[in-house]
This record gives C-alpha cells, structure tokens and sequence, in this order.
C-alpha cells in the first residue's frame, strides 16, 4: 500500500534539501575572504625571519605591517628646538611574498624659533624587498633591499626643494638574546643635485632581549656629505634606547595584533653636527 508523503514530511524534507544546497553552495566559494588571505600572506612571510623589533633609527631589515608614528625633539646649536610631529612615518604593508610597501606620511615641524615658520614636511614611499632570511630555528638572519622615494611637499622651508630616491642595502644577524641589524643607502635628488649634494647614510643598532617583553638598544648613524654646503663633512650619533613590545591577544596564536613603544636619545658623537640631543619616541600598532 503506497504512503503518501504528508505536509509536514515534505516540509522537513525541502528544509534538508535547502541546507544541503546552501552547504553545497558555501563549499564551492573561496576558503577565505581577500583581507583574510592577506593576513594568512603576511603571517606566513614574516614567519620566514627573525621576531626582531623595528629599531628607533635604523630602518627595519626584515617585513613588517603597522602603523608608526614617531616624534622627534631636535635641539639646534643655538639651542632652539624643533618638534617633528609623526616623524615621517606612517603605513607599512606586505602586500605580496617577501615585499613590503611604506606609505610614510608628511610629519609637522614645530619652531621654537619665531623666525621660522611651522608646517609640514615631505612625504615619501617606499618599497622593500627581502631575499634571504631565516627564523631562530633556520639561521636567525635577514637580508633585504629598499628604495625610499621622497615628494617636496615640505611647506615653509620644512622639506627638501627637490625629490629624491635612497636606494639602500639592509643585512641582520641573532645569536639567541642578541641581534645586529644594519643599513647602508645614499640619498640622491633627482635634479638639485650640485646644491642639495649626497648624502651617504651608515645606521648599525644592537638589540638585547630581556624581561620577555623589553629590547635595550644601542645604535650608531652616520651621514657623509658629498657636495652642497655640507661637503665632506661627518654627522655621527650615538642612540641609546628601550623598546617595549608585546602581543594584544596572546592566547590567540593566530592573532597579529601587537604593540610596541620605546625611546631614546642621538648624541652627536663628531665636531660637526646639525643639532644635538634629539629625544625620540615611537608607538606601534602591529597588525
């Protein structure tokens, strides 16, 4: 004897059929979404290299994605300051496998001076690349290449009068505690160059690991001066400094999120120095 199906029989039956379908439907489509593809980019990129903080100078020689702003309190020969209000910093991305892409944006110059005028300075890129690197567990080393392009968007005399490329050499070395990273680059303007000159920048800073979540730091930077009114002359600091860096969300191993925060001060180390004693302080949102 055939039993016809009832109402609420096949009722339950489309509602199977509707979840079947929309699973079917979910399975066919991407396993993630483009943002969550790029932080599973990003993680996989930077679990290449060391787990060193960015140093308050020294341009970071491995990849990094954050949000930086640094401020900068220069005290020139005749004892007036300058407050550099972001410090040129801004938006770091690693957009593909091994690469990253800066975005810095203008900081403000603040005079103590009342015969110089306040305002903004230049905005500059950046693109990063690194070749080589290994983790702890893999050499514990980065090797990397980048090129700084920078924009005169200085207002009142607070930028360059030309645009520039700074293409520099990055190399990075640990031995458990304790990590070296060091830069070197030239800044080269793009048609000024007989006034603006170039300049040679050499920057080496040495990090110690303690306490879980603080790096003592000692740096040295140097510019060497190759035409212009500065010609071959030295400017060398000396930059001690404490970074303190520490994940958001500690008991999500997957979770990016970070803090980091340090300062310290350049002491002019040669005869010849533009200004002396610059306090500098950075804050960092890792993402």
């Amino acid at each position: 004897m055939d039993h016809s199906p009832t109402f609420s029989e096949v009722k339950l039956h489309s509602k199977k059929l509707l979840v079947l379908t929309l699973l079917t439907f979910t399975a066919s489509l991407p396993a993630q979404s483009f943002f969550g593809q790029w932080e599973q980019r990003a993680s996989a990129t930077q679990a290449k290299q060391p787990a060193w903080p960015p140093p308050l100078a020294t341009t970071y020689v491995g990849l990094i994605q954050v949000y930086r702003s640094d401020f900068y309190r220069q005290t020139a020969s005749n004892l007036t300051t300058t407050w550099n209000l972001d410090g040129g910093k801004g938006l770091n991305l690693i957009p593909a496998d091994n690469t990253e892409v800066d975005i810095n944006l203008p900081g403000y110059f603040q005079h103590s001076a009342t015969t110089v005028a306040n305002g903004l300075g230049d905005m500059s890129f950046a693109l990063k690349y690194r070749p080589f690197s290994g983790n702890a567990n893999h050499g514990n080393y980065d090797v990397c290449g980048f090129v700084v392009g920078t924009i005169p968007t200085g207002s009142y005399k607070n930028g360059s009068t030309d645009a520039s490329v700074a293409p520099s050499l990055g190399v990075g070395k640990g031995y458990k505690m304790i990590d070296v990273q060091s830069t070197i680059g030239a800044t080269l303007p793009v048609l000024d160059t007989r006034k603006l000159g170039r300049t040679v920048a050499s920057n080496t800073a040495v990090q110690v690991h303690v306490a879980k979540y603080f790096w003592p730091e000692a740096e040295i930077n140097s510019s060497f001066f190759f035409g212009g009114s500065n010609n071959q002359k030295k400017m060398t600091f000396a930059t001690p400094g404490l970074l303190f860096a520490k994940k958001i969300h500690v008991e999500d191993t997957k979770s990016r999120m970070a803090i980091c925060l340090g300062g310290g001060e350049q002491i002019a180390t040669t005869h010849f120095h533009t200004y002396n004693h610059e306090l500098a302080f950075t804050s960092r949102f890792v993402f």
